[in-house]
């Protein structure tokens, strides 16, 4: 009896144990499956938020511009005459008119109050008989005098900060000197006038009452012994039809003159040699019975813009051709209006520009996005002058109601539309619309290029190469060593590969650039010997294996060795490879194979380029197609590998038609995980290829990627400008293009599982 109760307590007791263990393991089964569920949530929302962040970066760009009137006034100190120009500081708070009586009148741009006014330093008896701003962001013109001569004058603007309050105080002066320049010597009314001032050349062109057109240049030569520096003048007469000449214009270097008549004859004549100007190109730019009513540069001096009085501008360039000969041609065209264009204000420091009509119709442009960015009807009489601000954000127009409208804009991203980033665009000196991306410059004349279609282009085709050489690699390897190979080799086999996984891609991009490709450019032809001789060896050794040696001498290498006995073979191979490569550089390729590929075939070699990348990611991206590859085919149920021995076949077909299929899933996950690898890859593109945003298929040829672009240019870009914007929009494509690419992933994975989960 009492060993009947002792069992029984023994079996209560293990009982209780058991069902303590029982309970504490479903505690611990629980909480695992909350961690992995909390993990897996917050693993897919950080991918939410780095997706809606990567789109609040990028949402402004697509945002329209607007406008808004912010007062409307009576022209100040009307009684000093018609204003000639108008123009604002770059704060925008303070305009000025310049008028045909030789004042200038500085006023409040919000108010219209007159802050200061100035009498411009003009000879008695001699009147304004034409004016010209000369350059725009300088703040400097000109006047024509009736006797011949020229006044230059530069208004500017102090700021100072008494009691930590802004003051801007303006000004004029004379950059030339007070004295009036003669431009014309026999002493004619200058009717018309152009001029540009540099450091060390200033260039008038005029015509004259007398219908004479005429080019003075004054430059400046220093002299010894500390003296003032003397102008030294050159004179000349340009060979055209005066009567015609509506337009004058002289571009910034002082070396291009395009003259325009209102029919439309656009005449462009080199400067370069002040005394000789020559005549480079005549040609109509319009259709028979429009004219011409407005006419000036964009920023940077490169290119005209021509306003006609079908409300048409178009936009005309240099440009050279096949035969390296500069001719003008019409880039673009933008219809603004119904009505004649009366006035054209180019952007101080971007390709844009402001352009109203004969109706008081305003429309700011911009020239590299085609885009009409805003219309507005701002006056109901015609316009007398336009002024756009230095920073692009406000404008004034005086109407002939004599009223002055003030608006102010909003127009952050005029750059950006779908066109300047996905399409062809014709670039100002550029022969023909092509993608480019060049995204900065060190000057304000610079027209950015975002186009993402060769970032994206060099994405793919930096993938695309480093899977085609990373992927066969990587799936023989793991077939082999999964299927085939002894156990006892695989536990060294499969830890070295996966180890390669373990190096840093900057070293591998370091290597790659300053090591592998100086050697791939030296021994070019050795590569392509070993792609062809390399796998012929390996094929004629097996071949020699099975026909020639004993079967008995065969038998005595342990199965899954067979690898084992290729090293040599393979090492073999590589240096027959290489001796033999000299020899049939020198047979078929001229002694050169670089060389002879860009002489024969026209295709260029540069030292970094996919071929680097190719070798270098395809060896970052064969751990991981590996490791899952193996791990996919290694895990596949023996009995059914069993069972198809069992049935009669072969190794191979049991390979074939069982293992691969009830591995696809993993084997194809492997390739998708690489892919994106190699997708995102940063370091070893941006060290190992020239880095250069081109499109070409070549293998011999550099590429630039997404993830590179933004790794060499966020650190450089203005925070919140157009480039940093396009930049996250490129981080925006590429995670969509993982987010695709993974999803169709799954979406074949899945299916695959379904199709052979039977097996």
């Amino acid at each position: 009896m009492a060993d009947t109760n002792h069992i029984q307590k023994n079996m209560s007791s293990t009982l209780t144990s058991a069902g303590y263990y029982q309970r504490w393991r479903l505690i611990k089964d629980a909480l695992a499956r909350h961690v992995v569920v909390v993990g897996g949530l917050g693993i897919i929302g950080a991918i939410v938020l780095i997706f809606f962040y990567l789109l609040y970066a990028v949402f402004p760009l697509f945002l329209p511009a607007h406008s808004e009137a912010i007062a409307h006034y009576s022209i100040p100190e009307k009684n000093l005459g018609k204003t000639l120009l108008m123009a604002t500081e770059e704060q925008n708070e303070v305009g000025v008119r310049f008028t045909d009586q030789g004042k200038v009148v500085f006023f409040a741009v919000k108010t219209g109050k007159t802050l200061t006014t100035k009498d411009i330093a003009l000879p008695q008896n001699v009147k304004i008989s034409s004016f010209v701003q000369g350059d725009f962001a300088n703040g400097i013109v000109a006047y024509g005098l009736s006797d011949g001569r020229a006044v230059v004058v530069r208004h500017l603007y102090t700021l100072s900060y008494p009691n930590n309050v802004r003051v801007i105080t303006p000004d004029i002066e004379y950059p030339l000197g007070p004295e009036p320049l003669l431009i014309d010597k026999k002493g004619k009314a200058l009717t018309q006038i152009a001029f540009k001032k540099g450091d060390d050349v200033s260039t008038f062109v005029a015509k004259t009452i007398d219908q004479r057109v005429i080019l003075t240049s004054f430059e400046k030569k220093s002299a010894m012994f500390g003296e003032e520096p003397k102008l030294e003048r050159t004179d000349a007469v340009l060979k055209t039809l005066a009567k015609d000449v509506a337009f004058i214009l002289i571009n910034k270097d002082h070396n291009n003159l395009y003259l325009a008549s209102r029919t439309g004859l656009l005449s462009y004549f080199d400067i370069s040699d002040k005394a000789k100007p020559v005549v480079k190109q005549q040609l109509s730019v319009l259709d028979v019975g429009t004219q011409v009513t407005a006419m000036d540069f964009l920023n940077g001096d490169l290119s005209v813009l021509l306003g006609d009085s079908q409300g048409i501008i178009s936009q005309w360039s240099m440009i050279r051709d096949a035969d390296n000969r500069s001719a003008m041609r019409k880039l673009r065209a933008f219809k603004a209006s119904d009505n004649p264009i009366a006035a054209i204000n180019p952007e101080a420091r971007r390709k844009g520009f402001i352009a109203a009509d004969s109706k008081g119709q305003i429309g700011i442009y911009y020239t590299t996005s085609e885009r009409e960015l805003i219309k507005e009807s701002v006056a109901t009489a015609a316009p007398v002058a336009l002024a756009l601000a230095p920073r692009a954000n406000g404008f004034l127009l005086e109407a002939s109601d004599n009223q002055i409208y003030a608006w102010h804009v909003e127009n952050e991203h005029p750059e950006v539309s779908i066109k300047s980033l996905w399409q062809k665009v014709w670039y100002e000196s550029y022969p023909k619309p092509d993608y480019i991306w060049q995204s900065s410059s060190a000057s304000n004349d610079f027209e950015p290029k975002m186009s993402l279609t060769p970032l994206v282009f060099g994405t793919l085709k930096a993938a695309f190469y480093a899977m085609l050489i990373a992927t066969p690699l990587a799936l023989m390897g793991a077939i082999y060593t999964a299927y085939f190979m002894a156990p006892k080799m695989r536990l060294y086999v499969k830890p070295g590969i996966e180890l390669m996984g373990a190096l840093p891609t900057v070293i591998l991009g370091f290597l790659a650039g300053l090591w592998l490709a100086p050697l791939v450019e030296l021994h070019l032809a050795a590569l392509f010997s070993l792609l062809m001789f390399l796998p012929l060896s390996v094929m004629i050794f097996a071949y020699c294996w099975q026909r020639f040696l004993p079967k008995d001498f065969r038998e005595k290498v342990p199965a899954g060795w067979d690898a084992a006995i290729l090293i040599p073979v393979i090492f073999l191979g590589s240096w027959l490879a290489v001796q033999l490569s000299l020899p049939l550089e020198n047979l078929f390729f001229n002694g050169n194979m670089r060389t002879w590929f860009k002489n024969d075939l026209g295709i260029g070699y540069d030292q970094r380029n996919a071929l680097i990348v190719g070798l270098a990611m395809g060896f970052a991206v064969i751990p991981t197609i590996f490791s899952i590859a193996e791990d996919a085919i290694f895990s596949v149920p023996k009995h059914l590998t069993i069972g198809s021995l069992a049935l009669g076949a072969t190794p191979w077909q049991t390979m074939i038609k069982v293992v691969l299929l009830t591995a696809s899933p993993g084997i194809f996950s492997a390739i998708m995980i690489g892919l994106g690898r190699a997708i995102g890859e940063t370091m070893i593109v941006l060290m190992a290829t020239g880095n250069t945003p081109v499109m070409d298929l070549s293998v011999f040829q550099g590429m630039r990627t997404l993830s590179a672009n933004i790794g060499v240019e966020m650190p450089e870009s203005e925070v919140d400008s157009t480039h940093y914007r396009v930049l996250f929009l490129a981080a925006l494509v590429l995670f969509m293009f993982t987010f695709v690419f993974n999803t169709l992933a799954e979406v074949i994975r899945q299916r695959l599982r379904q199709k052979y989960s039977s097996l």
